[in-house]
């Protein structure tokens, strides 16, 4: 069940923040890094976001997030994260395929390492293309990837 999250809500913000505790240090060793900007976000920061968090729940128990942000018609994916009990059951699939009906948008855009494969390969399918890569000052290379309207 997909629901959107009020981050705002203490207990919310804490859920969220264990999900992307946990998904982010997977990404971080996949990576090959011990300092890793997502994890080092913290629950105020979360609650405290700008931006729109929607949750996939198995059972009571919050699974996955996705985080996006929308102006303009430009919906930008913040980030997409399966806590690591969930991995290979094609939640962050779901979570995309709601997000991009629920949004009325004229284009999308999402960024993620280059050495992430499983996420490049998941934003393929829905037929995300790369437009640059780039190595921001945290000196991980990343990837920029968008989808125009259907």
């Amino acid at each position: 069940m997909i629901e959107a999250l009020a981050p705002i809500n203490e207990r919310i913000a804490q859920q969220i923040h264990r999900t992307f505790q946990r998904s982010y240090l997977i990404e971080a060793q996949l990576i090959g890094v011990s300092d890793f900007p997502p994890l080092q976000r913290s629950i105020e920061d979360i609650a405290h976001s700008k931006t729109l968090f929607y949750g996939f729940f198995d059972n009571s128990n919050l699974a996955a997030v996705i985080e996006v942000s929308f102006a303009n018609k430009h919906l930008a994916i913040e980030s997409l994260v399966v806590d690591p009990d969930h991995f290979r059951k094609g939640i962050a699939g779901k979570l995309l395929t709601f997000i991009l009906a629920h949004f009325s948008y004229r284009s999308v855009s999402v960024e993620t390492a280059v050495v992430n494969i499983p996420a490049i390969t998941l934003y393929q399918k829905f037929g995300f293309e790369e437009r640059k890569r780039f190595t921001p000052s945290h000196g991980i290379e990343k990837i920029a990837m968008a989808l125009a309207a259907p």
